[in-house]
């Protein structure tokens, strides 16, 4: 179906909408690919992270709503072609940074956030690790908003950029919780030297209580 889905949208690839959809379902597929070879253990059916929740199949059908009222609207705003190009632009940089991330850890990349350290768990700092901390989390949320960049949806847009950044914020402070409990002092230095990788998210820091 994804393959079906990318077909279509080469097919139709004069619009943006067709540019939209070959992203997104080579977004996907990719996720599942990538992961079968470097990860197969936790292969699996949500490798896809097409049912990733419930917000994100909302935020999808919001861009797609928008999408038609502006061109049914102001089909003149979505004649700027340069604009799609320049989203598609930032969603290949998105994957590439983000399949870097999932290659180069290895089996040490999850799809869910870890609350249990496995046996074979190493921290992973080399590579595209030693430029950000949370390189996949980076790469996706350059991919997230090239979406809409290509659509030319200005209000999902701005609505994605704050929701994805409350996302990842929440969800980069509850890994590095349990990062810090996995390898202590190890990801504390990290911390101080490599940044999240995503502006005005700091991560989680240990507060420590006087006495």
């Amino acid at each position: 179906m994804l393959g079906f889905v990318v077909l279509l949208g080469l097919l139709n690839s004069e619009h943006s909408l067709g540019i939209y959809f070959t992203v997104l379902a080579f977004f996907h597929f990719s996720e599942f690919l990538v992961t079968g070879l470097t990860n197969p253990q936790n292969l699996s059916f949500d490798s896809y992270m097409v049912n990733h929740s419930v917000a994100y199949a909302v935020a999808a059908v919001s861009s797609w709503i928008e999408h038609g009222l502006l061109l049914y609207f102001v089909p003149s705003l979505k004649q700027h072609t340069i604009i799609s190009m320049a989203g598609l632009a930032v969603c290949i940089v998105g994957e590439i940074v983000r399949k870097l991330a999932m290659f180069h850890a290895g089996r040490n990349f999850n799809h869910l956030v870890q609350d249990r350290k496995a046996e074979d768990h190493v921290l992973v700092t080399s590579g595209v690790y030693s430029l950000c901390r949370h390189p996949s989390y980076v790469g996706w949320f350059l991919w997230t908003l090239g979406t809409q960049i290509i659509l030319i949806n200005p209000i999902c847009l701005l609505a994605y950029t704050y929701v994805t950044h409350m996302f990842f914020k929440f969800r980069i402070e509850v890994e590095e919780q349990n990062l810090l409990y996995f390898f202590g002092q190890d990801y504390r230095k990290y911390q101080s030297e490599v940044g999240t990788g995503i502006p005005f998210i700091a991560g989680y820091t240990l507060v420590r209580k006087s006495s």
